[in-house]
């Protein structure tokens, strides 16, 4: 629809005609969702429903990538107390300090990353102790 308006016609023949043809064209057939009753419609009115609807979706990506290293961080320490096996506390703390090492050599957009790699021997000697 990049077209513009013909001077002299209403925008609502205008509209009708646009959609028409695209019908014609067959450009909503087949769209997700089609058939189904709208979601939300029995839901209390939310004016930020869009905004929860796209965190949702992108599982709350709308964080700095800073913050967001921050909370991997976080939950990678947890899996790691969690571990089955001291393989398993070092493979998880490798991929996580991969990810803060490649943090610290190039800069990310947000606020200070305050991070530093975990210490693998220190993490494993604390999971070691925990299971005694």
């Amino acid at each position: 629809m990049t077209e513009r308006k013909p001077a002299g016609m209403d925008f609502e023949s205008w509209i009708d005609r646009q959609i028409r043809e695209a019908q014609e064209r067959g450009e909503f057939d087949d769209l997700p969702g089609a058939g189904k009753p709208l979601e939300g419609l029995r839901e209390p009115h939310d004016e930020l429903w869009w905004v929860k609807e796209k965190l949702r979706r992108e599982e709350g990506t709308a964080l700095p990538p800073t913050l967001l290293l921050r909370k991997e961080a976080a939950a990678a320490r947890e899996a790691a107390g969690r571990a089955s096996s001291e393989a398993e506390v070092r493979r998880v703390l490798a991929e996580v300090n991969a990810k803060i090492e490649d943090a610290i050599r190039k800069p990310r957009s947000g606020p200070p990353l305050n991070l530093m790699p975990f210490d693998v021997e220190h993490v494993v000697g604390e999971w070691r102790a925990a299971r005694r």
